[in-house]
């Protein structure tokens, strides 16, 4: 597999320009759009360690900002917009629509990883762009502020939570009463909210990768 090559992109919204990272992969089928959780970045350690070993699995991975650098920066004292899910969902989905009109990505499969929030706004964009997104992984995600949107999501949808992160596993479980497309809950034993524990963090990544692996290589999505 050749060196993956790794570009810093400015991604245009219907408000804002955000900055992200794109890594393409020589031979890649598809690319994972990362959407981050609360007060995190494209920066944040613990996506970009799952980016990689998405990466090393053959896959592409775009790890963005769904707020500008002012709007990050208020959200941290106020905490107004990470919340704001369909502000969050907006983003990404204009995220996806850039990736189908860049030459780089266009043709690649596109799967959604959410983390916290983020998550919700996966399963929103993912229901008003069926014909593009092909499949969703929440970690330790909030699929049940995603509300109505649960029903309308086509994609297969794999939700990771960890073992001893009691309410989210209740608020997960509640969410997937609520899907109607293929989609299976993994609970990692042992491991908190953030999976900080040794070794959780590559069992998230190795589920995520089979997961995508598995839905992205499709040939009539």
């Amino acid at each position: 597999m050749q060196r993956p090559a790794t570009i810093d992109v400015q991604i245009p919204t219907h408000d804002v320009v955000l900055d992200g990272i794109l890594t393409l992969v020589g031979g890649a089928r598809g690319i994972v759009v990362f959407a981050h959780g609360s007060g995190s970045s494209r920066f944040s350690r613990r996506n970009r360690d799952v980016a990689e070993a998405l990466q090393a699995a053959g896959l592409a991975t775009l790890l963005f900002d769904l707020l500008s650098a002012e709007e990050n920066a208020r959200d941290r004292m106020t905490a107004e917009h990470r919340f704001d899910i369909a502000l969050l969902a907006r983003r990404l989905t204009d995220t996806v629509d850039w990736l189908g009109q860049e030459a780089a990505t266009r043709a690649l499969h596109i799967g959604l990883f959410g983390a916290s929030t983020g998550a919700a706004a996966a399963l929103i964009t993912a229901a008003e762009r069926p014909q593009r997104v092909d499949a969703i992984v929440s970690r330790g995600g909030r699929p049940d502020l995603a509300g109505d949107a649960l029903g309308k999501v086509q994609a297969p949808t794999l939700l990771i939570v960890g073992g001893w992160d009691p309410e989210v596993i209740a608020l997960n479980a509640l969410a997937a009463r609520q899907l109607t497309c293929a989609h299976r809950t993994a609970i990692v034993p042992n491991a908190t909210h953030l999976f900080e524990e040794p070794g959780k963090l590559e069992q998230v990544s190795r589920l995520a990768a089979a997961w995508f692996a598995t839905h992205l290589s499709a040939t009539n999505s």
